[in-house]
Parts: structure tokens; sequence; C-alpha cells
């Protein structure tokens, strides 16, 4: 019986198509050859860069003044950033906004109202890049309405934007930052206050 089995294990198989004619992968010569470091990093740098939370500046298309666009003229935070006390997010302003005050108000010859009212003309929204935010692996849900709410000061996180012409990053809003002003103002640090 050990004969018969090993005699027939021995033989040809039939020839099945599929089998006989393998059909070669046309992955396989990119599976391992991609230059890309990981799926979610181009390069090691930029892997690095992500683990250690070092964020790009943003470039933003028009260098807005944020110091000439203050309360003294009767423009405030939430002027702009009109979601800032009525929902999660503070929003970044579209063209719209821009233009209530610029259809009439700035000097025609100077190039950002000039490239504002262009991106009016054409019906597009200024580009702007986010300065701030919560990098989408630390699960963070921020919602700006119960900060305002609790009277914390828009510079408390974003620095005194007032002085600035274009935004930049001035708070690094790590974890310690803002369980230590949870602290100092009494709100919970229970992890399902921030995280979800």
């Amino acid at each position: 019986m050990t004969v018969a089995i090993v005699a027939f294990g021995c033989m040809q198989q039939p020839r099945v198509p599929a089998y006989t004619q393998r059909v070669a992968d046309p992955y396989v010569a990119r599976r391992w050859s991609s230059p890309v470091f990981t799926t979610a990093h181009a390069t090691f740098r930029d892997a690095a860069r992500d683990f250690l939370n070092i964020q790009p500046r943003p470039q933003q298309p028009i260098d807005f003044p944020h110091n000439i666009h203050t309360d003294d003229i009767g423009v405030y935070c939430d002027t702009c950033h009109t979601g800032v006390s009525k929902s999660a997010r503070a929003g970044i302003p579209s063209i719209n906004v821009c233009m209530s005050c610029h259809e009439d108000i700035g000097d025609a010859a100077d190039p950002r109202i000039q490239a504002l009212r262009d991106y009016a003309k054409r019906g597009e929204d200024v580009a702007w890049q986010r300065v701030y935010g919560f990098i989408r692996e630390s699960h963070v849900r921020f919602n700006h309405a119960p900060h305002i709410r609790a009277k914390v000061g828009c510079s408390t996180c974003h620095g005194d934007v007032v002085q600035m012409t274009v935004a930049e990053r001035a708070v690094n809003h790590t974890m310690g930052f803002c369980i230590d002003c949870h602290k100092q103002k009494g709100a919970s640090n229970d992890c399902l206050t921030c995280h979800y």
C-alpha cells in the first residue's frame, strides 16, 4: 500500500491551465523596491518629524496681517473665526467673510487686497493653511465652545496673534500643556474629556 501511495503521489498531475501557465504578479517588482519609507511617510526624515511632532510652518497664500485686524477697529477674533463660540471649530474665514469688509475697504494698490478681490471675482476661497491642529493619531476631540464659555482667552492657546502679522504657532499644544491648563481652571482631566 505504501508503494501505491508513493507511486500515485509521484505521478504527473493533470495539466490544469491555471497551474501550468502561472500569471506573473504585476506588483511583485514594486513590492519591496519602493522608494517610499513607509506607507505613511515618504522618507525617514518625514517619519522622524512626525514622531517628534515637528510640524512644518504653514505657507499662507496671502500674508494676512493680524496686527491691523484688531479690536480697536472693531474686528475681534470671532468676527472672522465665526464658529469659535458656536461650534467645535473656530473655522477659517471664507472669501465672503473677507469681502464683507474688503469689497470697499483697503488700498487698491496693496497686493494683498488685489489678491483677495481676485479670489472673489473668480469665486474661489483663499487656500489658507491651518496653523494649529492636533495630529490625527492623538485622537483629540477639541471643542472651542466650552473654552470660550470658560473665558479662556484666545491668546492662551494661540499666543498674542494681535501682535503678529502672519499667524504662527506660538504655543505647543502638548498633552502636558492641556493638562496643566485644565488643572489651573479646575476642568476635568478624565481621558474621555479630550480623547475618543
